[in-house]
């Protein structure tokens, strides 16, 4: 699945808060556009599956009712919004705020702009969306004649203090990113090879294992895809996995690093840059949910303003964590970072 980056008429991008104030002034217009992010192509009722222009409430906008089954249909039922109290023009601000911002916005920043009472209302707002930011269809990188894959593995936390040399908490996050090649003759040629970053996967791994990071790659990179990665053992098995594996012996050179594999550890830096300046950190029980978030702006960065319609769109049937398990001793697994 390409990303939607297409103008349309039905769907317009807001490029400024003037913009997104006149196109949802209201709770009507924000469910007239949620209705048609969800069905496009016309309302279909999820209980009998008859399509057509629904029964309308002029008090209740978030709610549908099929003329043949006489059955009432919320627009975020279904979505990472069902069940809420908030008003769906708070998830519309909330949703334009994180999307369109590119560094994002903290739990803190967003109850400070938008004003809910509690904290703990605001975190569960923005762990919601980024629920929506991952795809039910994910799709693999790679797999493009002559395309490369770059993967390696990083830890991901800050200094265990009190325990034993050699003990810590932090946690191992592989990484895998398509390289792509500029003209030299263009203006956006920064680096000297040309090589830039497309697409990112990033997810928690339990080890460095071959059965860890050989299914993290077999989930995320397609098969025959050439990749790129150091000579550690846990990598050792790719080319039976199907793949056109190159294993760069770095030895803790960062010249080889550099020549060999610069752009994943670029993202690695942009990641732990990111968390640290943004989110002043992360606990490991919600690593993967911001791991998503990242990917899910990185690989939107040329399409900022698409961002918005996006999360919108890929909300729709996915199930978002609940309050009790946001805060679970252990919450609930989220998917690793299949975004776009």
């Amino acid at each position: 699945m390409a990303i939607d980056v297409l103008e349309r008429d039905d769907l317009p991008f807001p490029r400024s808060l003037l913009e997104f104030q006149r196109l949802f002034p209201d709770e009507a217009a924000c469910a007239a556009y949620l209705e048609r992010a969800r069905w496009g192509d016309g309302f279909v009722c999820p209980h009998c599956g008859t399509t057509g222009e629904p029964y309308r409430y002029s008090a209740r906008p978030g709610v549908l009712c099929c003329r043949k089954c006489r059955r009432e249909t919320r627009l975020t039922a279904g979505t990472v919004m069902e069940r809420t109290h908030t008003p769906l023009s708070v998830w519309f601000w909330a949703a334009y705020l994180v999307a369109s911002q590119t560094p994002g916005m903290s739990a803190v920043q967003f109850q400070r702009q938008l004003g809910p009472s509690r904290y703990e209302t605001a975190f569960q707002i923005l762990h919601k969306l980024m629920a929506g930011m991952v795809r039910p269809d994910q799709d693999r990188i790679g797999g493009k004649p002559g395309e490369v894959v770059e993967t390696d593995e990083t830890w991901v936390g800050g200094r265990t203090r009190g325990k034993w040399r050699g003990v810590h908490d932090m946690v191992l996050v592989a990484g895998a990113v398509e390289v792509r090649q500029r003209k030299r003759a263009g203006s956006l040629n920064k680096r000297k090879t040309g090589r830039y970053a497309g697409r990112v996967r990033l997810a928690l791994v339990p080890d460095r294992s071959a059965k860890s990071l050989g299914g993290f790659i077999e989930s995320t990179v397609a098969p025959g895809t050439r990749i790129i990665t150091d000579d550690w053992s846990g990598y050792a098995g790719l080319s039976k996995r199907g793949y056109d594996h190159v294993s760069i012996a770095e030895r803790g050179d960062p010249q080889v690093a550099e020549e060999f594999m610069p752009i994943i550890h670029l993202v690695f830096s942009n990641l732990k840059t990111w968390l640290r300046g943004i989110h002043h950190g992360v606990s490991p029980q919600h690593l993967q949910a911001y791991l998503n978030e990242f990917t899910f702006r990185f690989n939107r960065r040329f399409y900022p303003f698409n961002a918005f319609r996006s999360l919108l769109g890929i909300a729709g049937g996915v199930s978002a964590p609940t309050y009790a398990e946001l805060y679970a001793a252990k919450s609930r697994t989220t998917t690793s970072s299949g975004c776009l």
